[in-house]
């Protein structure tokens, strides 16, 4: 009992922090759309057709999932999103480097600056605690704060 409180309470920052990162990541792509489809593109796993489709979608999806989870509303739904994107995220990161790509990985900053956001096994790793934070945070986080717990407490 004791030990799921305190993982419930945990479960609070992690929440948090993985919304400060979604919508960190989304910042860049929301801003420079073309940038965005051309790191897309160079992973050369989307048919071309897609690939503005994603470029201009999937930065909202992040920022939507992201703010739920800091804002603490909708936190299962916002934390299983998290946890399906940080999978098809690896899952591109997998097949970039199997097949030595030299490139950005597109989460923080775009082709340009390929010295500050390149592919590597640490990318893989850093996603790979991401995606259990996902999960930690859906399995744990019991609304201790955050938007539900406010709309708990109002309801009659």
């Amino acid at each position: 009992m004791r030990a799921t409180r305190l993982a419930a309470w945990l479960a609070v920052p992690a929440r948090w922090y993985l919304g400060v990162v979604f919508v960190g990541a989304c910042l860049h792509k929301i801003a420079d759309p073309g940038s965005f489809a051309l790191d897309i593109a160079t992973y050369d796993i989307l048919p071309l057709a897609l690939v503005n489709l994603v470029a201009i979608t999937l930065p909202w999806i992040e920022l939507g999932a992201g703010g739920m989870l800091f804002a603490g509303w909708r936190v299962r739904a916002a934390s299983l999103l998290v946890a399906v994107m940080m999978a098809v995220f690896i899952l591109a990161l997998l097949i970039a480097l199997t097949r030595g790509l030299d490139m950005s990985c597109g989460c923080f900053a775009s082709q340009g600056a390929e010295e500050e956001d390149p592919i590597s096994r640490v990318t893989v790793l850093r996603d790979l605690v991401w995606l259990g934070l996902a999960f930690f945070v859906f399995a744990f986080d019991r609304g201790l704060l955050g938007i539900n717990r406010w709309l708990q407490r109002r309801s009659p």
